[in-house]
């Protein structure tokens, strides 16, 4: 028999809350694309990082081809031939990409060869990423590249991948496949995390199933179907969304004329934006990461403030201007892509992370209802289905499914008259991404007015009644979503649509 590339025998983890790992055996082959499948909290992380270090175990013992080995750090991890990408990055936000990557390496070449390389390999797999371009200016997505091409240039034995795709355009993920299969067939093993179960479907060659941090079952999953995968994982189908077509109302959104230049050097120029959301609809804004969602994002929810008067408006007031604190009194709410460090302070509970967005627990004076805090923290989790322990939970103690969850929660329950949502189930598993998407589509029901930028097409099209594409700082017309196709918003999605190839063809020579 082939001896396996890494083999795990009764790996268990515990932490204060929940066991994470519970005898877990697991056995990755040379070359093999291996799926490690489980909902938010099965401890699918947690197992990663023992393999790559970052989080020793309690019990049980690792074998690397066939040697008994402990792997005392991500960097002894990295001498031995493994390499992971985290779904919550792990990048110095004031460095640029070059010295981010440069650090995680031997520091054999210069700085200069290593962002060279950087160039190289980007250009090879189809990433385009920017080897010197501040961390801190880049949105998600990019975030995501820098990190899969610092992994690529270790030419690692193994790689571990955690949602990797979960904020990549169809087209980066067709790219990012064809690459995963190059390196499989040259004998690299991958350990591939994924709730997209069509992808573990296409790529993986094997796949084991954890629920509640105990192996429950490994299958092939070319032999299943995503309806048995789900029950493998969640231990059923997730609930199929019911929507029924919109009843929409009066304008609640309107913006007009919202041109900003960039605030750093390598951001993206908005240009004269416009579009309207209607009480009681759903508009989805799709697009490549890096397009000006960010700045978008930024001028709506009020953290940028140089918006021109009058270029955005809520309930017919103009609200350009306005504070984030100000808006949300108004009605607008708002849920950021980043989950730790802008959606919730990791080190904070759960419970004083509702105090960020949800001021009704202060009392006059600015006295804080401690009591009131929790009750509202605890009805957030029952309702959301959160699995933490308890309102008194670090954000940073919980999987990013159920912190997003939480967040995403936060801001429903606060019944706003405009939600805006970025990434609304990034890194979410199956069961708890219909069950976000069904709680958006309730809001709307009740008369809300939904913004929705997400990266992931198929949740566009699922849960939009209208579609907007925004590329290079421009937005598209909307279309209804009984006339959108996957191949006409991904040729938009490119910035071939009207209004902006007439307005490229006006600025050539």
């Amino acid at each position: 028999m082939t001896t396996p590339r890494l083999e795990l025998s009764g790996i268990c983890k515990q932490y204060p809350a929940v066991r994470a790992n519970d005898d877990v055996h697991l056995r990755v082959l040379p070359g093999q694309i291996h799926a490690v499948l489980g909902e938010n909290g099965a401890g699918k992380s947690t197992l990663m990082k023992i393999i790559y270090g970052a989080v020793q175990p309690d019990a049980g013992s690792l074998h690397w081809n066939g040697q008994p080995v402990q792997v005392g750090s991500p960097a002894a991890a990295r001498a031995l031939g493994i390499s992971m990408v985290y779904q919550h990055f792990s990048l110095f936000d004031t460095l640029t990409v070059a010295e981010n990557v440069w650090l995680g390496l031997d520091k054999a070449g210069s700085l200069a060869q290593v962002a060279s390389r950087i160039g190289e390999v980007a250009h090879t797999y189809g990433l385009d990423v920017d080897p010197l371009r501040p961390v801190h200016t880049l949105s998600v997505g990019e975030k995501q590249r820098v990190e899969i091409v610092r992994a690529l240039l270790t030419n690692p034995q193994l790689l571990i991948l955690d949602e990797p795709t979960s904020v990549l355009t169809p087209q980066a993920v067709d790219k990012l496949f064809l690459t995963l299969r190059r390196l499989s067939e040259a004998g690299t093993s991958i350990l591939y995390i994924s709730h997209k179960l069509d992808e573990i479907r296409a790529l993986c060659h094997h796949c084991t199933v954890l629920r509640g941090g105990r192996v429950t079952g490994e299958v092939d999953p070319t032999q299943e179907s995503n309806a048995s995968l789900s029950r493998l994982m969640i231990g059923a189908e997730p609930p199929a969304l019911q929507p029924r077509a919109a009843t929409q109302g009066a304008e609640v959104l309107v913006v007009q004329g919202l041109s900003l230049g960039r605030a750093d050097p390598f951001g993206v120029d908005l240009k004269d934006i416009g579009f309207a959301v209607r009480a009681g609809e759903i508009v989805g804004i799709a697009g490549v990461s890096g397009n000006g969602q960010q700045e978008l994002m930024a001028a709506l929810s009020g953290e940028d403030a140089r918006a021109p008067a009058g270029s955005i408006r809520l309930d017919g007031r103009d609200i350009a201007r306005h504070s984030p604190r100000r808006r949300r009194h108004e009605g607008l709410h708002f849920v950021p892509e980043e989950r730790l460090g802008r959606g919730a302070v990791p080190t904070l509970s759960l419970a004083q992370n509702t105090l960020l967005t949800r001021t009704s627990t202060v009392r006059a004076g600015g006295w804080i209802a401690p009591a009131r805090v929790r009750a509202l923290a605890a009805k957030i989790i029952e309702r959301f289905q959160v699995k933490a322990g308890g309102p008194d939970a670090a954000a940073r103690s919980l999987s990013g499914g159920n912190l997003q969850k939480f967040l995403v929660g936060r801001e429903i329950d606060a019944n706003p008259r405009l939600l805006i949502v970025a990434q609304p189930t990034w890194g979410v598993d199956v069961g708890a991404a219909a069950l976000i998407r069904g709680e958006l589509l309730k809001l709307r029901d009740a008369g809300c007015a939904l913004l929705v930028v997400s990266e992931e097409l198929d949740e566009l099209f699922e849960i939009s009644d209208r579609l907007l594409v925004i590329a290079q700082g421009r937005v598209s017309p909307s279309v209804p979503i009984g006339q959108a196709t996957v191949e006409r918003i991904g040729e938009w999605m490119s910035g071939l649509f009207p209004g902006a190839v007439r307005e490229a063809n006006r600025a050539a020579p």
